[in-house]
């Protein structure tokens, strides 16, 4: 998502408290009249909707992100209509209100819309949407599948039945789980049942994986992940999950507003001379958050070039290389140099994260402007 200041030039200033079976509209117009009804959320009374709205003169609507998506905007936006999807975390709140009702929500908005207090979320485009829903299924079958098996390691564990010849899930564990025998034939079904899931989960991760590796080497991915792949810690899936989420990347002309955009800054809470800090924010994208936590595990081992790191390497610009080998180095010392202060594990990595955080910028800031000089030309 694309958090940016709303700019408000309209006469007429919609706020619009968007349901799955309704839309509860509040209209502000320029000389302090006020509108307001409740629509059904439909095909039809959306069009019905936007034709009321073009009768009127300079209309600026906008609504809430949240589990109705960016169907509603796209439909406005088609019908030559400004519609505004808005951060609701950054709305303002009056610290004494107590009642909230679609009314005054949608009041809210078209007031707040009109003061320039909200914080506009510019929607991904349809394609970008569609490969960011195709990475975060991946996200969720891996999910279904890590439980898949917990399901079925406890269910053999009340029946006392582990294994100890090694690590669990490889090809000597698989072959010990189809040796078992269950001379119950509810005890044999259930187990049959957990191990099918197992299986079925395993046959949908592979499915999307090789629907993602694909995606990654066609355009407008193929550059970014490439660069992104020279990094120590992130192969495919990571990078295209990266790419796919922080999509126009152009809009974090520094990296401070990346860290910031991905949670990854210190909350703080100061008055006067006394700074009152804290643990990282958490806001953002909390997705890609996960995600470099995780490659900045990898910076306590030695910087060094693997087969398989070399080979990512290949064939990229010697530019992007070498901002990889820089960051290989500088978050290994920073890692054991915050860890030579005895500081928690868990802080540590979160601060080198934040600073492979810029590193990360540095490439794919460079990406977005090589992607959109391409589509440019063509």
């Amino acid at each position: 998502m694309r958090e940016e200041p709303v700019v408000n030039e309209a006469n007429c200033c919609v706020g619009m408290d968007v349901h799955r079976d309704s839309i509860f509209v509040a209209v502000l117009h320029q000389d302090g009249r006020t509108e307001e009804w409740r629509s059904d959320h439909t095909v039809k009374a959306v069009d019905a909707l936007i034709r009321k709205l073009k009768t009127m003169d300079r209309v600026l609507a906008c609504y809430e992100a949240g589990p109705c998506g960016y169907d509603l905007q796209r439909k406005f936006e088609a019908k030559s209509l400004r519609c505004q999807v808005i951060a609701p975390s950054l709305i303002p709140v009056k610290a004494g209100e107590r009642i909230k009702t679609d009314r005054r929500d949608a009041r809210k908005l078209a007031s707040n819309l009109r003061a320039g207090l909200l914080t506009e979320v510019i929607p991904p485009t349809e394609d970008e949407e569609v490969v960011r829903d195709l990475v975060r299924a991946r996200e969720d079958a891996k999910d279904d599948h890590t439980r898949a098996r917990h399901r079925l390691q406890k269910f053999l564990l009340r029946r006392g039945l582990v294994y100890r010849e090694g690590k669990a899930w490889t090809q000597k564990h698989d072959a010990w789980l189809r040796r078992l025998r269950f001379e119950r034939p509810a005890e044999r079904s259930t187990f049959e049942h957990y191990l099918l899931v197992v299986e079925q989960a395993v046959e949908r991760v592979k499915a999307l994986d090789d629907e993602i590796e694909a995606l990654s080497k066609q355009e407008p991915y193929a550059a970014p992940v490439g660069y992104l792949r020279c990094f120590r810690g992130i192969d495919t899936l990571t990078a295209m999950s990266i790419v796919a989420e922080l999509h126009g990347f152009q809009r974090f002309t520094h990296p401070r507003q990346l860290m910031a955009y991905l949670g990854l800054v210190p909350a703080e809470h100061s008055s006067s001379e006394k700074p009152n800090r804290f643990g990282i924010t958490k806001t953002g994208n909390s997705h890609v958050r996960r995600l470099l936590v995780e490659a900045a595990w990898h910076t306590r081992q030695p910087a060094r070039n693997s087969t398989a790191l070399r080979g990512r390497r290949k064939g990229q610009p010697a530019w992007v290389v070498s901002i990889a080998e820089k960051a290989q180095s500088r978050l290994h010392r920073k890692y054991w140099k915050l860890a030579g202060r005895k500081m928690n594990a868990n802080k540590v990595v979160c601060a080198v994260a934040r600073e492979f955080v810029g590193f990360i910028w540095a490439v794919l800031y460079e990406a977005s402007f090589e992607v959109h000089e391409s589509n440019a030309v063509a």
